[in-house]
């Protein structure tokens, strides 16, 4: 007689989607949690609170609303992109009187200095307390462009040719990839000093 060793898996794991023993946390700690989707163009947030019936949303985020409401014309899914998505979102959870949460990062795992550490930074700074090691977070000129601006300087002077094919984009808006971080700390202060609800 031989026994079964098989073990079943729900649906939403075998899809991944979802990571139940996660789920089951963040569904009895209660707290509004910090949700994040990296798609092929955009960074989505939301904080979202359980319950019962399904997860309600308190207030979402986008790096698409970067563009739309502030004027954004850095790229919209990278480190600085990612920042003030997550900056827009505590900004917005402020006003919904949220003033702490979790990080959920599903199935995923959370990535020391990838772009859901940016976003959580962001986040953090613009009032929302979340708890995460401040290592894992990645560092301030990385966060601004500053790599970028240094990057496109360095590029400028030694491969104009690549320069030009590798920043086409941001020049055909009108920014200088040598101003992102004076650009970034421009949008940021737009961002913080919104009025819309």
């Amino acid at each position: 007689m031989t026994s079964s060793h098989y073990v079943h898996l729900f649906r939403r794991r075998r899809e991944g989607k979802t990571d139940y023993r996660k789920r089951k946390g963040v569904i009895l700690g209660k707290s509004p949690f910090v949700s994040v989707h990296v798609s092929g163009r955009y960074i989505y947030s939301q904080l979202l609170k359980p319950a019962p019936a399904g997860d309600l949303t308190i207030v979402s985020a986008s790096s698409r609303d970067l563009v739309k409401k502030f004027g954004w014309k850095g790229s919209t899914k990278n480190l600085p992109g990612a920042y003030l998505t997550g900056y827009y979102l505590g900004q917005l959870a402020g006003k919904q009187n949220i003033k702490k949460a979790i990080v959920y990062s599903g199935v995923g795992r959370f990535i020391h200095g990838s772009r859901i550490a940016s976003l959580i930074n962001g986040a953090k700074d613009a009032g929302l307390e979340i708890h995460v090691d401040d290592e894992s977070l990645p560092d301030e000129d990385r966060i601004s462009g500053k790599h970028i601006a240094e990057y496109s300087q360095k590029l400028e002077k030694e491969h104009k040719d690549k320069h030009g094919q590798i920043f086409s984009r941001l020049v055909s808006l009108g920014l200088n990839p040598s101003d992102y971080p004076s650009h970034f700390e421009s949008v940021k202060g737009k961002i913080g000093s919104n009025d819309q609800s």
